[in-house]
C-alpha cells in the first residue's frame, strides 16, 4: 500500500514542534539567555528536529514495509515502542552535543534540561511522529479495506444480477411464445398483431439488459410507461377484458429514472400468481405518491399453489442496491398487491464497476 503524501507535512511539521516546544519547554530560556546564545539555541532545535522527524519518518516507513497491512497493526506499534527509546535517546544526544560545541558562555549550559526531563521531551515529540505517520498509515489501510470489501459486495450483486438476467430473457421469450402458441390456433389474426407488439417489446427488453453488462441502466418514468402499455397490449391481446391497466402518475415525476423492465417484472408477476377472468378482471394500477411509484393489484390468487422463484422482485431489488441504498417495499394490505419503488433523481447514474 502507497505511503500518504507528506511533503508539507515534512516541511512544517518539525516547525510547528519547535513552536510548540518553544513554548511549553524552552520560553524561559528567553529570559536567561543573551540574542546570540538563543539564536544557536533554537537553530539546534530546529536541525535537530529536522533530522529527529526525517529518522523517524524513515524508520516508521521501513516498518511499516515490513509489516504490512491492518494485520500487522500491532506488531508495527511493538517494535515502535522498542525504538521509541533509541530513537530519543539518539535525539537528546544530538541536542546535547549541538549546545556543547557551540556554546559561547558557561552561562549557555545553566537552563539546559537533565536528562531525565529532556527525554521526556524527547519521547513526546517522538510519539507525535508515531501518531502523524501510524496513524496516517492506519486509516488510509482502513479505507483501502473498506473499498475493496464494498467493491467485493458491489462485484457478488453485480455477478448475481447477470445471473438473474440470463434467466429473465428465456424466462420472458418463453411465456410470450406460449401466449402466441395458443393464439395461432384460436385467433391467427391477434397472432399476427401479437408478433408484432412482440418485436417491439422484446427489443426493448434486449436493449435494457445490453446497454450495461455490469450495472442497471436508468430509463425515465415516462419511457418505461410507454413500454408497459405496449406490453399490456400483449396482455390485452391474450386475456381480453381479464386484464386492466390504469394509470395516473403525477407528470412531474415523468423525467425520474428507475431500472428498466422494472414494471413488467411487476405485471408479469401479478399474471403469474393470479386468476385472470372477464367477469372478474386483473387490476394493476400505477401511481404515484410523492417520490414513489406504487404499482399494486388486486389479489385473487390460483386455487392451484404456482411455484415462485422470485426472478422478477430479487431482481429489482437487486437492480436498487446497485445504485445505492434504496430500498423498495414489498407487501399485502386490504386485498391488494403493493410494490413501492423510490422514483430516482435525474442526475443520478449507475455504479459502474472500475
Amino acid at each position: 500500500m502507497d505511503t500518504f503524501s507528506d511533503q508539507k507535512l515534512r516541511i512544517y511539521g518539525p516547525f510547528v514542534l519547535f513552536l510548540i516546544g518553544t513554548l511549553f519547554f524552552r520560553l524561559n530560556w528567553y529570559f536567561e539567555l543573551s540574542l546570540s546564545d538563543l539564536a544557536i539555541s533554537d537553530l539546534i532545535s530546529l536541525v535537530a528536529g529536522y533530522v529527529c522527524w526525517e529518522l523517524a519518518r524513515w524508520m516508521i516507513h521501513q516498518l511499516q514495509a515490513r509489516y504490512p497491512n491492518l494485520l500487522n497493526t500491532r506488531r508495527r506499534l511493538r517494535w515502535m515502542v522498542l525504538l521509541l527509546f533509541t530513537l530519543a535517546n539518539v535525539a537528546w544526544a544530538m541536542r546535547r552535543l549541538g549546545y556543547v560545541l557551540l556554546a559561547t558562555d558557561d552561562r549557555f549550559m545553566v537552563p539546559l534540561p537533565n536528562y531525565t526531563y529532556g527525554l521526556g521531551i524527547q519521547l513526546f515529540y517522538h510519539c507525535v511522529y508515531y501518531v502523524v505517520y501510524e496513524g496516517g498509515y492506519v486509516l488510509q489501510a482502513w479505507r483501502q479495506t473498506y473499498n475493496n470489501n464494498e467493491q467485493l459486495k458491489k462485484n457478488r450483486l453485480t455477478h448475481q444480477l447477470n445471473q438473474l438476467r440470463t434467466q429473465l430473457n428465456p424466462h420472458f421469450l418463453f411465456n410470450s411464445l406460449n401466449s402466441l402458441s395458443m393464439l395461432i390456433h384460436e385467433n391467427p389474426r391477434q397472432a399476427e398483431a401479437f408478433v408484432d407488439e412482440l418485436s417491439s417489446v422484446y427489443r426493448y427488453v434486449l436493449r435494457s439488459n445490453n446497454h450495461n453488462e455490469e450495472a442497471p441502466e436508468l430509463t425515465t418514468l415516462e419511457q418505461e410507461l410507454q413500454f408497459i402499455r405496449s406490453y399490456f397490449e400483449l396482455l390485452t391481446i391474450r386475456y381480453g377484458k381479464g386484464i386492466d391497466l390504469h394509470i395516473d402518475v403525477d407528470c412531474r415525476y415523468l423525467n425520474h429514472q428507475i431500472p428498466p423492465l422494472t414494471l413488467q417484472l411487476l405485471v408479469e408477476n401479478a399474471v403469474k400468481h393470479n386468476v385472470i377472468l372477464s367477469d372478474s378482471p386483473l387490476r394493476v394500477v400505477i401511481f404515484t405518491e410523492g417520490l414513489q411509484l406504487v404499482i399494486q393489484n388486486n389479489l385473487q390468487r390460483k386455487n392451484s399453489a404456482v411455484h415462485s422463484t422470485k426472478i422478477g422482485l430479487n431482481s429489482i431489488a437487486m437492480k436498487y442496491r446497485l445504485l445505492g441504498s434504496f430500498a423498495i417495499s414489498i407487501c399485502e394490505e386490504a386485498g391488494y398487491f403493493v410494490v413501492k419503488l423510490p422514483l430516482l433523481p435525474t442526475q443520478l447514474t449507475p455504479v459502474n464497476e472500475p
